[in-house]
């Protein structure tokens, strides 16, 4: 498969390495400062793409979405703070019949354990005497704060369990992406934790959407692309 790679940072130097590991081309390298063109010009350097892989910046989504559909090729979206724009995205890509790939978090953990909590949730919601919590921590260079994931993680929480419950966010040194949720009781509490090791596990599960996606069409959130996986096995 042939991927071209927007946003040249830290993660897009570990697709590259990871895609390149598992066989792949890469056709392009667009770094983030080029998200101020525009779409038809960065339309133009995906010619041979069959996907591409963004991390680049949230101003730059939109127009991503834009170029990779004018030229027909699938688009895995891993950048978060983007999502005021969804609607107008979702529109673009169903215009243009193309195919969109987004997530909070790639990490496969990360959408298994989006399962284990919303069943935890479901369970819990029985029992009136417990209270949801959301702990987060990154290290100091993430901006966004909640997290995508910890915002995902509420909305899971939230089908079961009335919403009103609290997120804290800490930022500090080099600290690994953590989650915690918890269900606080009067006699005893849940904690249900996940912890990644490395940014490996949310370059390769980006990878693995793009594998997913070619000769697709659609808008898809990346949970439902673990749904699919999960039922095709």
């Amino acid at each position: 498969m042939r991927i071209a790679i927007i946003g040249y940072g830290a993660m897009g130097k570990i697709i590259e390495r990871l895609a390149r590991e598992r066989k792949h081309e890469i056709c392009a390298v667009i770094d983030e400062e080029s998200h101020r063109s525009k779409a038809e010009d960065l339309s133009n350097r995906l010619n041979g793409a069959d996907a591409a892989i963004d991390f680049s910046v949230k101003e730059a989504v939109k127009r991503n979405a834009e170029a990779c559909a004018l030229h027909g090729v699938p688009l895995v979206e891993g950048t978060t703070g983007w999502l005021g724009d969804l609607d107008a995205v979702r529109a673009i890509v169903t215009e243009k019949n193309a195919a969109f790939v987004y997530g909070a978090n790639f990490s496969i953990g990360v959408n298994l354990f989006y399962r284990i909590v919303g069943r935890a949730a479901e369970m819990i919601s029985s029992f009136e005497d417990y209270e949801a919590f959301i702990e987060e921590r990154h290290h100091s260079r993430k901006v966004d704060a909640p997290s995508g994931t910890a915002l995902k993680l509420k909305s899971i929480v939230e089908e079961y369990i009335e919403p009103g419950f609290s997120i804290s966010s800490t930022r500090a040194g080099n600290i690994p992406g953590t989650h915690i949720v918890g269900f606080d009781g009067t006699y005893d509490q849940i904690r249900l934790e996940h912890t990644a090791r490395s940014r490996e596990g949310f370059a390769s599960g980006a990878i693995s959407a793009a594998e997913w996606i070619v000769g697709k069409t659609g808008f898809w959130e990346f949970p439902e692309v673990i749904d699919e996986i999960i039922g095709r096995e």
